[in-house]
């Protein structure tokens, strides 16, 4: 009876753990099969039995030893998250060195708990990121050296904008909709100052295209692709109707004020 306990406590310990780690993957937005695979090496390497582990894009759900006085299972609900590709990194590391048994059971919970707690970039990297992407985006869609210094300082106060959206915790589908609003509004004003004050020739087109850009789901868009080709529908048609209801509330954004001001007469 002892001896079974024991085993229980093992075999639920190994795959906790194993869950946790793709759990972080997967908030951290690793691909489907990739938290799938690494789950399924971690337990591989722990001799554990007739396991089966089935990762949505939005859940993972674990048992081992099914058939088994020691039979455990997980579920668990992940949320749809940004992108860190340097949490994913350390955490494929990390499932590697435990696969390979460099570390302990106990030293893999303290190296996961660093791994979550690797910091994001800092604000003033992304904000200048967002900025020079921006005006990149302009210039290479056929604007001028001016329409790409606009879509600059535009991309510069809307990740500004972006994190004041997240501390007051709105929807991801308010937060992109209202960034859109406002890049979309900047580039009006930008236009409107420089072609009828200054007679610049801005192309107001390229500009909001340039400070949009960087909101575009791209990152979801081919995850639900690749999903999709290694077989896991599901899971890509989640991926890809997130990227979908995301530009379309990027469009809405910024057409809306093309859309009152044409209303009321101006351009």
């Amino acid at each position: 009876m002892d001896d079974s306990i024991l085993n229980m406590a093992y075999t639920k310990e190994i795959l906790t753990l194993a869950v946790e780690i793709g759990d972080t993957m997967l908030r951290n937005g690793a691909e489907i099969y990739r938290v799938e695979d690494t789950v399924v090496h971690i337990l591989n390497s722990y001799d554990v039995e007739e396991f089966d582990v089935y990762v949505l894009s939005n859940g993972i759900f674990a048992s081992a030893n099914e058939n088994r006085d020691d039979a455990c299972s997980i579920v668990r609900h992940v949320p749809l998250g940004s992108v860190n590709l340097g949490k994913i990194t350390a955490l494929n590391q990390l499932a590697r060195d435990i696969c390979s048994h460099k570390v302990s059971l106990i030293d893999s919970w303290d190296l996961l708990q660093q791994c979550k707690n690797i910091p994001d970039y800092q604000k003033y990297i992304q904000v200048l990121c967002c900025g020079l992407g921006s005006g990149c985006f302009c210039y290479m869609f056929g604007g001028g050296i001016i329409d790409s210094i606009c879509a600059f300082m535009i991309g510069l106060l809307e990740q500004q904008f972006l994190f004041l959206l997240k501390k007051n915790k709105f929807s991801r589908i308010i937060t992109n909709m209202f960034a859109s609003l406002f890049a979309a509004i900047l580039a009006y004003l930008c236009s409107t100052i420089g072609n009828h004050i200054m007679d610049f020739g801005l192309l107001r087109d390229k500009i909001i295209i340039g400070a949009i850009m960087p909101l575009v789901p791209g990152i979801a868009f081919t995850t639900s692709i690749r999903d999709i080709y290694n077989g896991d529908y599901l899971s890509g048609t989640i991926h890809l109707l997130d990227a979908v209801i995301t530009a379309a509330c990027i469009a809405v954004g910024a057409c809306l004020p093309l859309i009152v001001i044409r209303y009321f007469g101006g351009l």
